[in-house]
């Protein structure tokens, strides 16, 4: 059995929880860390665990949203925590005094076993040092994580074909960024193809990772100011085929409910 859920998505932090069971093992991975530590703990209290109920941490780039509560994270639980080279470099993340094995190096496309998870990072175009994004399996079910990236490459797709659940970033819509306050510059980052997916974009993606097994997609990482989850559903729902009941949006402060493989 494999679950997930969103701890919170968006500019102010976002956390994903992923949970694999066999008959006789549990075992679970944080992606990413942006929340504090208080918020990220009283998250997981409400689902009755605790930081150390977590095995691992995996985290996709050095942005802040995405890394900025890790160290605390990993000082706290003791718990080893994976990213790539360019990301431990852009972080410091050898001198955040942590214990010589608690960093670990993942590579595009090397899978990193975590009790009955495996995790398979792939890269990704974004403006980072060495972003990854992550599938994870159970070994049965496999679920796809694809957020923070300027534009859907050859090799994303290729990764995330077959899941049986999506977490897909689907940051802006076009017009309301273009007619924003935002500097000139910084509609560009966004825009631009290392920044991040718009709702026309992220459906674009989404079409080409349809499948018979597809089960539950999850929008994540909405724009609050250049977004709204009704324009979300009018870009997705179409291609889905589904009702607007059906997609789930993760929210910054409560995340998504747990979605469950089985």
């Amino acid at each position: 059995m494999l679950r997930f859920k969103s701890l919170g998505s968006g500019s102010a932090g976002n956390a994903t929880l992923v949970e694999a069971r066999s008959s006789t093992e549990v075992s679970r991975v944080l992606i990413d860390c942006g929340l504090s530590i208080s918020e990220l703990s009283s998250r997981l209290g409400e689902l009755s665990l605790t930081l150390t109920d977590i095995d691992a941490m995996f985290v996709t780039h050095e942005h802040t949203d995405h890394v900025g509560n890790a160290r605390q994270f990993a000082l706290k639980s003791k718990r080893p925590i994976w990213m790539s080279q360019g990301t431990q470099l852009a972080t410091q993340a050898l001198g955040w005094g942590l214990q010589p094995t608690q960093i670990q190096t993942a590579r595009d496309h090397q899978v990193i076993e975590v009790g009955v998870l495996q995790i398979t990072p792939f890269t990704v175009p974004h403006d980072a040092r060495e972003p990854l994004q992550v599938t994870l399996t159970d070994g049965t079910f496999k679920l796809g994580l694809a957020t923070d990236l300027g534009h859907a490459s050859a090799h994303v797709i290729k990764a995330l074909q077959d899941c049986h659940a999506l977490i897909l970033e689907s940051n802006h819509d076009s017009d309301l960024l273009r007619m924003s306050k935002y500097p000139s510059f910084l509609k560009s980052r966004i825009s631009g193809p290392l920044g991040h997916l718009s709702n026309r974009e992220s459906a674009e993606l989404l079409r080409h990772l349809l499948n018979p097994n597809l089960r539950q997609v999850v929008a994540a990482h909405l724009s609050e100011r250049n977004n709204t989850p009704q324009l979300v559903i009018d870009a997705l729902c179409p291609v889905m085929g589904c009702e607007p009941d059906d997609l789930i949006i993760a929210h910054a402060e409560h995340g998504s409910p747990w979605i469950t493989l089985e």
